[in-house]
């Protein structure tokens, strides 16, 4: 007797990245989506792959909101489905 297949892994939804101000000037756009299952340092280098090294510049000084919360542990898992605010530095206020 064989064991039963175990049912397929479902697929995470993915996150949802979306830029303000001088991100979305270098990034060239206003949103965009990454695959899930990885930390903000591992999404942060997808995004510089994608887009160069314009946007990484921004990235290294942003600050990251997920779901609407400021992350400060750029290691931390993102969880499935997750908004990811890119925030660079303002000026003036």
């Amino acid at each position: 007797m064989t064991a039963p297949t175990p049912p397929p892994r479902a697929e995470q939804p993915p996150l949802t990245v979306r830029y303000f101000a001088g991100a979305r000037a270098a990034a060239g756009r206003t949103e965009e989506t990454a695959s899930a299952g990885r930390r903000l340092d591992e999404l942060v280098v997808e995004l510089t792959e994608r887009h160069g090294e314009r946007l990484a510049a921004v990235l290294k000084v942003a600050s990251f909101l997920v779901d609407g919360v400021t992350c400060h542990d750029r290691r931390a898992p993102l969880p499935a489905g997750a908004t990811i605010d890119v925030l660079p530095p303002f000026a003036g206020g």
